[in-house]
């Protein structure tokens, strides 16, 4: 993977059709990523991995020729440093513990909001930053996606921090509070005390407009882009 160069080459192995169009249509229209590819097998899966050569896999479970447990299994044993993203309506736990043991990024089951999976490609995108040849134990937490999600202070919960991450990565410009509010739905204040959350820990950026005179307003934009190497 060449960090932060471009949008992320993702492939999409979805065996239901207007499925695989929905889910394509959601992730070219992310800000960062763009779709290479589409399989509805294993084989031909296996076939668009070996031409394509993608950064990012988006993975079902459930395909036609076989479980795509299989193919997360081969991609591990071959040794490709490449991203997968199960995208599944198979919630059962053994599954789910299954594919995370084998290594795959994050685990999205269906129905899903848009916001998750934007969430998911966000965390995709922040681990393609150039990072220094010795890590602190903070850019090591920031590359797996650690630091917005530990020690959360009160106020602050998991799923609503995901949904509010998610929505910034996915409009790709920057929003007042009252957006995100109304968006994610939730209060002004609510949202702008995650904004703030996110801004503190890195994760996004505070802007100003002065539109009319008085007080400016902040917008708030995602921090998924990085020009070079985390601070020490």
């Amino acid at each position: 993977m060449n960090p932060g160069a471009g949008p992320i080459r993702v492939l999409l192995v979805e065996d239901d059709l207007w499925v695989a169009r929905v889910n394509r249509e959601l992730v070219d229209a992310w800000p960062g990523a763009e779709v290479v590819g589409t399989a509805s097998t294993l084989a031909e899966g296996e076939r668009l991995l070996a031409t394509l050569k993608p950064e990012l896999l988006l993975l079902d479970v459930y395909l036609p020729d076989g479980s795509g447990l299989s193919l997360l299994q081969a991609v591990r044993a071959s040794g490709q440093a490449l991203e997968v993203i199960l995208l599944t309506a198979a919630d059962d736990v053994v599954t789910v513990q299954q594919a995370l043991a084998l290594g795959a990024s994050d685990y999205v089951i269906k129905p899903f909001e848009r916001e998750r999976l934007y969430a998911a490609l966000q965390r995709v995108q922040l681990r393609r930053r150039p990072l220094p040849a010795h890590l602190t134990q903070r850019h090591l937490d920031r590359f797996l996606g650690l630091d917005t999600v530990q020690n959360l202070p009160k106020g602050i919960d998991a799923e609503t921090l995901q949904r509010v991450q998610g929505l910034l990565a996915a409009q790709g410009r920057s929003l007042s509070a009252e957006e995100v509010g109304a968006q994610v739905g939730i209060s002004r204040v609510t949202a702008w005390r995650y904004l703030e959350y996110l801004v503190q820990a890195g994760q996004a950026v505070l802007d100003f407009t002065y539109g009319q005179p008085g007080r400016p307003t902040k917008l708030y934009r995602s921090a998924r882009q990085a020009d070079g190497p985390e601070p020490t």
